[in-house]
């Protein structure tokens, strides 16, 4: 079960933007995050979701999308994200937030996968434009972005090539195609009794 769930939730970049995405199907994944564990169950993450086009439209300027896909700028009009839920650590609170983004951010998504969506968590920011565009606190720091709606693209898993190249890339049909390592490895070493 939560093997398949794992399998299928692979970073989708393509939408149907057509699909919405409503503000309560938003907080009920914000509601997966906030059960998360927290690092000295500080909860120092904060969020901004955003199911409103104008808005999602300065939220998709800010972003970057696919680094090992050069000549692609990113998803055109009728494939961007119908929602975003954007990922803040409260400094006020915490310092560090590196445990509590990636725990709380992969239940969110695992959530959002296990309501038929996709999802993209996004580190490329224009941090500096996001904040402008969202009026955010000095205290609060952009750490994530997570771009979700109705996938619209095939995302195929592999096993790296002999050559040991990771990079992602898509074929002639679109397909995406996404390498990973064998588990004998990434296990350095294995005790048992």
């Amino acid at each position: 079960m939560i093997e398949n769930l794992i399998r299928q939730n692979r970073s989708c970049r393509r939408f149907y933007e057509d699909h919405s995405v409503n503000l309560e199907t938003l907080r009920e994944l914000i509601d997966l995050g906030r059960l998360s564990a927290s690092g000295g169950n500080l909860q120092p993450l904060k969020y901004i979701l955003c199911c409103r086009r104008t808005k999602n439209a300065e939220i998709f300027a800010c972003l970057g999308w696919a680094a090992y896909l050069k000549d692609w700028p990113g998803p055109t009009e009728g494939e961007r994200p119908a929602a975003y839920i954007i990922v803040l650590g409260d400094t006020q609170i915490a310092s560090e937030f590196d445990r509590d983004v990636g725990i709380a951010s992969q239940s969110i998504m695992l959530g959002a996968r296990a309501k038929g969506l996709g999802g993209c968590m996004l580190g490329a920011i224009n941090r500096k434009k996001l904040r402008e565009n969202l009026h955010l606190p000095p205290r609060v720091r952009i750490l994530l972005v997570l771009a979700l709606g109705k996938p619209k693209e095939e995302i195929v898993l592999e096993t790296v090539a002999p050559d040991g190249n990771i990079r992602y890339w898509r074929d002639k049909a679109g397909v995406h195609h996404v390498p990973n390592r064998p588990l004998d490895d990434i296990i350095l070493a294995s005790y048992a009794s």
